[in-house]
């Protein structure tokens, strides 16, 4: 660590020495800030100094000092007023008075290809600043948006490197590409954990069609518009933010100890039919072990960001260097990843503008061993880490059969793999504008990057069932080569009452991966860095190549109009053209979109009511595409394996079969919305209400039809487009900001988001598509999509009780005392798969987040809650059972142990019958409210920091996850997965609460 940060530091130096800026001269510039209508004083008016960071505010009775460069700008920001500028030129006293203004209409918002004044956006676009992500202290810069926009639904992975999932307005995908495209400073990316969330300067969500459609056939699924930190006018600004804190496993799972295991199996065997001799002679085992105890730790997450930034009247730039290490929760998880971005932006002459962003990424993960969840809560408490002798502990040794056949200290110890990633991405640009009003900008941009997935199995023996008799080295190797090329086209006039933006552009973009997948055996081992292919035994070797290659073309054009900032309307049309549909009728695809809005409150009609501060109706209607479909799903393909091996005069002839179908033709997803919001101010806009609804329908979803089997297929499904997905909500966010005489300010804000998801119609009609997991949840399929009914809800037995004597259960063939009680549905006196009925949704209903920001002088304090309602999870940790798996405490306390003991719990004979089918026992209520973050922070007076040489010292503590609230019995409720996998818990990563001290620096 001691030589990263001495790296770090010579190359700050080094930097400042290129570019050669220097400190000027500062004086102290006193003053006091007045509201301008009634000239009372302003506490808590934030003042800082154009183009550098940090600043001071002022005091109870508006007074204020600051440290300043004789020859540079001040600016003053206070909630509820225009900002002012005020040149210092020498001057040491500076009385500002602020005219009130509503700010939220003025403030700019980043949509695609441009900004856009709030006041004139038609479509549904939410937008964060930098600094609210900084302060969530992800590693990621998607989970910070958890909780923050209404109608974004976001999953957070506890797997250090894990990508978040984002979900924007519902799933309307089953196949393909579900998640959003992220566009960071024009470059398009499927993912963004490569970003250091430190760069970021603010983040757009486009929710609706209107807004979307200028991406076309990327953004059925939402689009997140990335914009990172740029370089501004002025001295060279130093900035050094650093946190260190602690990962610890919040709602531990407490499992059953020795003594209750043996009791519980023993009761299982009993019930046997006929009954099974108890497998423990003798119950009183102890505590036995906790193998949550032994496999689990407290972590170290320490992340570090260094950045110089600067500029003259032609040139600014922005250098940040990055590093993150964070140790998993599960011992022997680890990840690290290193950060560099560079930009620039050149003024050649007054009309040309070139620059570019380039951002480095290295990372490498120790992985956590497979399935090693799921083995730490199956494991028996009897079998102890270590036998005397030094031995591994031997499930083997006490007859425990396949359910926990393992010893989760082996799996970890000889599990060896480690994820390497390298990626180099950015774009150069140049914007010329011309002729007063046209701006052409055109931009290059790349993104190469490279995945390497190292294992390795070594020679062991922990046990009969956990042993490996010959070495394997495996390596899988990901290339990524994607480039686009974008030229758009801007004319912008205003004249009397009318406002006129008209956009057309071009973009040509391809997409290149390849794949080498290679192992071989009897590799020997010295060192992980000794690890090759070569030295495994040659007549082992095996290596499998291939590759993706896809192109797009696009042209949009995209028209904003406004007329005495009262009547906007938004049109935009993109076409686009791909590769991967080529040879059929669809290559191409038209995805027009058009908004409207009215401000109400410019009527003159309204200019002498006191309840709106602010009025806007808007509505719009796009359609949008989803090009990420399975690659070639259209080509016929053939197997050629070692069964289709005939000899014929004893040489070996490989033959081929074709065993799948295809569909003839396979096209890209259509998505078409409505929104309709209504914007609302009040009080000098320090209330902002905002209203949405909306109805998403995805036209033409990729969708599987199952096939007969007796057509010779490997597959029992064909995929085609054949289903019609609709979401639709309401989403509501209001925010409160004001301040107080004696230098307190605040803001509160809140947001609830409602969807509804539906599957419309399908091919199938009323015949189900079966998904969920099998062997996830005992070989049975948990979900079910069909017509009329969400994605992926959660289907099985219906329980009614707990059959409580034999006599009771031998009414029904199969079933016997402690088992569950199935409801008959149809009432034919049998139960099976006829009888099978809803008993969950997967997709949650409501999603709601409430942020707060305190400021008293130099004390600041964060609070964000964010939680999820009407949402279910299916508990397969504790339905997964193949044979005495561990229970969960709760479980053994709750068991049925013969008659009149439970109603609700059965017996311990989970494996038994139909007990380990999907039923409404282990589907729970998946909601939670979480305290997701607290962050209280001191900024030090100016007036001391600047004796120390710098602009800005600000420390604080944080934590996150620290309170979590629901009645899961599992980690957390916060379960993630596919449309038709999704809410299934088995082998999650625990969720965890992080505890941080941090520290802003600015010189």
């Amino acid at each position: 660590m001691k030589r990263i940060f001495t790296r770090i530091s010579v190359l700050a130096a080094f930097c400042l020495l290129t570019i050669n800026v220097a400190f000027a001269q500062n004086i102290t510039v006193k003053g006091k800030v007045t509201d301008g209508g009634d000239k009372t004083s302003l506490p808590g008016v934030t003042i800082t100094i154009k183009g550098a960071q940090g600043g001071t505010q002022t005091d109870p009775d508006g007074n204020y000092s600051i440290s300043a460069p004789a020859d540079a700008t001040l600016v003053f920001n206070f909630i509820g007023y225009a900002a002012q500028e005020q040149p210092i030129a020498n001057r040491t006293t500076i009385n500002v008075a602020l005219a009130s203004s509503t700010q939220q209409l003025e403030q700019v918002v980043v949509v695609g290809y441009g900004t856009q004044r709030k006041i004139d956006v038609t479509g549904s676009v939410a937008n964060l600043k930098g600094e609210d992500i900084s302060k969530q202290i992800s590693t990621n810069p998607v989970g910070a948006l958890q909780g923050k926009v209404a109608g974004v639904s976001i999953t957070n992975t506890g797997t250090p490197g894990g990508s978040p999932q984002i979900t924007i307005r519902g799933s309307g995908t089953i196949y393909g590409k579900a998640g959003p495209l992220y566009v960071v400073d024009g470059v398009w990316y499927d993912d963004i954990n490569f970003l250091n969330p430190a760069d970021i300067a603010s983040i757009s969500i486009l929710k609706d069609a209107s807004s979307q459609s200028i991406y076309g056939i990327r953004a059925a699924n939402g689009v997140v518009l990335v914009t990172t930190n740029k370089g501004k006018r002025g001295d060279a600004v130093i900035n050094y933010n650093g946190t260190v804190g602690i990962q610890k496993v919040t709602n531990m799972v407490e499992m059953a100890n020795a003594s209750e295991y043996a009791t519980a199996v023993n009761e299982a065997y009993a019930l046997q039919n006929p009954p099974v001799a108890p497998l423990f002679a003798n119950t009183n085992l102890g505590e036995g072990t906790n193998w949550y105890d032994v496999a689990l730790r407290e972590a170290l997450i320490t992340n570090h960001q260094l950045s110089i930034s600067g500029g003259t009247e032609k040139s600014t730039y922005n250098l940040s260097l990055g590093y993150l290490n964070q140790d998993g929760i599960v011992k022997n998880n680890n990840y690290t990843r290193y950060t560099a971005r560079l930009s620039n932006d050149f003024q050649v002459f007054e009309p040309l503008k070139i620059g570019y962003n380039v951002t480095a990424t290295s990372s490498k993960s120790k992985d956590p061993a497979n399935g090693i969840f799921r083995a730490l809560y199956a494991a028996s408490p009897v079998v102890p880490v270590f036998n005397a002798d030094g031995s591994y502990g031997d499930p083997n040794a006490f007859n425990l059969g396949n359910g926990s056949n393992m010893n989760p200290q082996a799996t970890l110890d000889f599990f060896n793999q480690q994820t390497t990633n390298y990626k180099i991405t950015g774009n150069v640009f140049a914007e010329l504008k011309f002729l007063k009003n046209f701006t052409f900008r055109t931009s290059l941009g790349g993104d190469f990057g490279q995945q390497e997935v190292r294992g390795y199995i070594p020679v062991y023996k922990a046990s009969n069932t956990q042993q490996n008799t010959n070495s394997k080295l495996d390596i899988d190797r990901v290339e990524n080569r994607n480039w686009i090329i974008e030229n758009t086209l801007t004319y912008d006039k205003k004249w009397a009452d009318h406002s006129l933006t008209l956009l057309v552009g071009q973009t040509a973009q391809r997409n290149k991966m390849y794949t080498l997948r290679a192992d071989a055996l009897n590799v020997p081992f010295t060192s992980n860095s000794d690890l090759y292919l070569a030295l495994g035994d040659a007549a082992t070797r095996n290596i499998i190549d291939e590759g993706e290659l896809s192109t797009f073309s696009s042209y949009f054009a995209r028209a904003n109009y406004s007329y005495k900032n009262r009547y906007l309307l938004n049109a935009s049309v993109r076409r686009d053209g791909a590769s991967q549909f080529f040879g059929s009728d669809n290559v191409w695809g038209n995805f027009p979109s058009i908004g409207a809005g009215w401000v109400i409150s410019n009527e003159d009609f309204m200019k002498n009511q006191k309840i709106f501060s602010n009025l806007k109706l808007r509505g719009s209607w796009g359609k949008v595409g989803n090009a990420g479909v399975p690659f070639n799903p259209s080509t016929q393909t053939v197997d050629q394996t070692a069964a289709l091996i005939a000899f014929f005069g004893g040489i070996p002839y490989t033959g081929a079969s074709i065993r799948s179908l295809v569909p003839p033709t396979l096209f890209w997803e259509r998505s078409a919305g409505t929104d309709v919001g209504l914007e609302m101010g009040f009080f000098k806009n320090k209330l902002s209400v905002e209203l949405d609804y909306y109805t998403r329908k995805t036209e033409q979803a990729i969708f599987d039809i199952p096939v007969l089997g007796s057509l010779g297929t490997v597959n029992s499904s064909i995929i085609a487009n054949q289903a019609d997905i609709q979401n639709r909500g309401f989403e509501f966010s209001a925010t409160w900001a004001d301040k107080a005489d004696n230098g307190f300010s605040y803001s509160i804000s809140g947001n609830v988001g409602i969807n509804n998801n539906k599957v419309l119609n399908v091919t199938s009609g009323a015949n189900p598509i079966y998904k969920g997991g099998a062997g996830l949840t005992s070989g049975y399929l948990s979900t079910r999509t069909v017509n009329n009914r969400p994605i992926g809800e959660f289907y099985g037995y219906q329980v009614e009780g707990i059959f409580q004597t034999a006599a009771e259960a031998a009414a029904w063939p199969g079933f016997k005392a402690g088992d569950f009680k199935y409801a008959d549905v149809n009432g034919d006196g049998v139960i099976d798969l006829k009888d099978r009925v809803v008993l969950g949704n997967p997709n949650p209903k409501f999603t709601y987040g409430l942020n707060t920001n305190f400021a008293y002088k130099n004390f600041d304090l964060t609070l964000d809650i964010q939680g999820v309602a009407d949402v279910d999870v299916y508990n397969a940790n504790l339905s997964s059972r193949f044979g005495n798996e561990n229970f969960t405490k709760d479980f053994i306390n709750n068991r049925w142990t013969g008659a009149g003991t439970s109603n609700t719990y059965p017996s311990a004979d989970l494996a038994g019958g139909l007990n380990n089918a999907p039923n409404s026992f282990y589907v729970e209520k998946g909601d939670y409210i979480r305290l997701r973050n607290i962050q209280l922070g001191y900024t030090l007076p100016q007036a001391i920091s600047s004796k120390m040489k710098m602009q800005r010292l600000r420390v604080f503590l944080n934590a996150q996850n620290a309170v979590n609230i629901f009645g899961y019995k599992g980690f957390s409720p916060e379960v993630g997965g596919t449309p038709t996998n999704a809410g299934i818990d088995t082998n999650v990563y625990p969720l965890f609460a992080t505890y941080n001290f941090g520290v802003n620096v600015t010189f």
